[in-house]
Parts: structure tokens; C-alpha cells; sequence
């Protein structure tokens, strides 16, 4: 089975992506954040924006509720489909062949296709797709998952004990790279973990300027009851400033589940053909 293969697999059959960003505290503290991020370096509506591997598309949704202009493109058939039927603009297609003209959009998010690009060329590959679309000036965001977010999960749940999870963590820590040679969903599927500096170098050569690497959960999975911080208006609000306060802090950026870099199109970037 091929790396594609194995994660449309994962994808269509086996594991329901929709959920992901509500069916628990981390995942809605995840959706929270990037949220945020999204609403400080974004252009004002209704700026036209990319969302490349957008998935079922919560975020493209929710963009377009606040009145951009938005297209997602996801390699995942069900993903395309389950953005549609929210209303969501949406073409099958792989970030790293992008079916968009130069110099037309605004803003490009890139908020899943580096996880599932083991190769650093066909991550670079991807970012520069992001950035021949974007025009001059705009922002790209790319999303990553930290290097070590596999050994932090696996300390809340039993595969911390399980000798075939050990084997993978262990690949995963050294290489970043990770192949599920099983065909249980909680493994997950084939994928790269950054750290943040391999992150913050990939953009920046792919041609990206001003670029930042900034922790989305940061510390916040620690909390025991992270539920009720997100539930109550005020402790959520305090809690998202001590996030945003730590999360250019370069000792706490590798603890966090995943990553978010923000660069910016040169005003004279050369256009990359591939």
C-alpha cells in the first residue's frame, strides 16, 4: 500500500476527521486557538482565502460565515464531500499541484498537508504551491504536528504500556516520520512530526518572509479540567491570554500538540514551476 493509499484509507474508513475538533476539550482548545491566530493575521473580509487541506471543513465554514471569500481543497473524497454539504466551496486535489491561478488569493491556509508529507521536498513542494497562488504580501499559515505530541498522548491513554505503540513512538521521536503498519485508527495513519525549527526552516525556504512559529495548545493540555475552562466565559479567557502570552516561548513550543507558522509573501517572490 502506498503512503496516499494508506491515508485515504484512514480518511474514508476509518477514522471520522468531522469530530475531531469537537469531540473533546482538546480538540475544541485546538479549534479555539487557531481560531485566533487566523483572526489577527488574516486580511479583513471579504479578502478571498485558500483553505488547502481543509478537511470536512470547519474552518472554511466558519470563514465564510464571518464573510471571506473561501475554496477548500482537500485530497480526502469524503472530506470533499462533507464540505459541500455544509456549503463549503470544494475540489478534490493535492496541495502539492494546486488547481489555482497565480496571484489570486489573499490568504492560503495550509492546516493539514504537512502532516501527511514525510518527504521535506514535498513539504516545501506544497508551501511553494501556497505561495504561487497568494498574492504578493499575503499570509500563508502551516499548520504541523509537533514532534513529540505522540509521546504526550500516549501518557493519557494505555498505549503508553503497548509494545507495537512503543516501537512506532520510538521511529517517531528520532526521524519525525511515522508509518501505521497496522490497521488500527488510533495509531493514526502516514504522517511527519515537526519540531519547530525544522518547521520555521522548511517556509523560510520555500520562500516565506517574517516567519513566526507559534504553539497553538501550548501548556493547555496539562489542565485536568480543561472542560470547564472552556465553558465558562471567563476562565476561558484567561486561559486563552496565559496560551497567547507563552506561545512564541521556545522552551514550551516543542510540549505543544501542534504548531502553527504564519510567513508572508515577498511583494517580489519568484514563482516556483515545478
Amino acid at each position: 500500500m502506498t503512503s496516499e493509499e494508506d491515508i485515504l484509507l484512514h480518511y474514508e474508513d476509518r477514522y471520522d476527521e468531522d469530530a475531531r475538533l469537537s469531540e473533546s476539550a482538546l480538540g475544541q482548545l485546538e479549534l479555539l486557538r487557531t481560531q485566533a491566530l487566523l483572526r489577527r493575521y488574516l486580511p479583513t473580509p471579504p479578502a478571498s482565502v485558500l483553505d488547502v487541506g481543509g478537511g470536512p471543513g470547519a474552518y472554511a465554514y466558519w470563514l465564510d460565515a464571518a464573510g471571506y471569500e473561501v475554496d477548500l481543497i482537500d485530497i480526502v473524497p469524503r472530506h470533499v464531500r462533507q464540505a459541500m454539504e455544509r456549503g463549503v466551496r470544494a475540489t478534490l486535489a493535492d496541495a502539492r499541484e494546486l488547481p489555482v491561478p497565480d496571484r489570486t488569493r489573499d490568504a492560503v491556509l495550509l492546516l493539514g498537508p504537512l502532516y501527511h508529507l514525510q518527504e521535506r521536498d514535498d513539504r516545501v513542494k506544497a508551501l511553494q504551491e501556497a505561495i504561487r497562488v497568494a498574492r504578493p504580501g499575503a499570509p500563508v499559515f502551516a499548520a504541523a504536528i509537533s514532534r513529540y505530541a505522540p509521546a504526550i498522548d500516549s501518557l493519557d491513554s494505555e498505549y503508553f504500556d503497548d509494545p507495537v505503540f512503543a516501537g512506532l513512538l520510538d521511529n517517531v521521536t528520532a526521524t519525525g516520520s511515522h508509518d501505521n503498519p497496522t490497521d488500527n485508527p488510533n495509531y493514526f495513519t502516514t504522517s511527519y512530526f515537526h519540531l519547530p525549527d525544522d518547521l520555521e526552516a522548511e517556509m523560510v525556504d520555500a520562500g516565506l518572509e517574517r516567519v513566526e512559529i507559534l504553539a497553538i495548545e501550548g501548556i493547555g493540555w496539562v489542565a485536568s479540567n480543561l472542560d470547564d475552562r472552556l465553558d465558562d466565559v471567563g476562565k476561558q479567557a484567561k486561559l486563552m491570554g496565559l496560551l497567547e502570552r507563552l506561545e512564541q516561548e521556545p522552551s514550551i513550543l516543542g510540549a505543544s500538540p501542534h504548531l502553527m507558522g504564519v510567513g508572508f509573501v515577498a511583494p517580489s517572490a519568484t514563482i516556483v514551476d515545478h
